[in-house]
């Protein structure tokens, strides 16, 4: 009986082990099968016309991760970068976030956040994945960058 019972024992934690390991469970800032990429991305002036026509815009350039940003200004020479990556779900066709200002939504499953703050409306209970700006007022260029 002993060792049906710890060989069942073995297997079940086997199980849920491998289970554990290939789902999607949170992490602290998203789900842990978010893509995790270098971001590096510098905006120059004429990069980021949409910012002082409709204070946000979608950035779609090399370092700018797998599904692009969205940079929005919350303030004099204050920016904010999200990731276009839904931060709830893993990613997939449908999964990139729109914004309709000043609401993101995740076309998926409809799930909403302030752009201006991150923080999450509806459906998800994680924030927007943010990324450090940083604004060179000599060059009026915005670097955003994750390191």
């Amino acid at each position: 009986m002993k060792k049906t019972f710890s060989i069942l024992s073995i297997f079940i934690l086997l199980v849920f082990s491998t289970l554990s390991t290939n789902s999607c469970g949170s992490r602290e800032d998203t789900v842990s099968c978010f893509p995790s990429v270098p971001i590096n991305v510098t905006l120059l002036p004429n990069n980021y016309n949409d910012l002082a026509t409709k204070q946000w815009t979608y950035v779609n350039m090399d370092g700018a991760g797998t599904r692009g940003l969205i940079v929005v200004k919350v303030g004099v020479n204050a920016y904010r970068a999200y990731d276009r990556n839904a931060p709830h779900i893993c990613p997939d066709s449908n999964t990139t976030l729109k914004v309709d200002f000043p609401i993101v939504t995740c076309p998926k499953d409809n799930a909403k956040w302030n752009i201006l703050s991150g923080e999450p409306l509806e459906i998800s209970p994680l924030p927007l994945k943010s990324y450090f700006c940083q604004v060179d007022s000599a060059t009026n260029s915005i670097t955003i960058y994750n390191y």
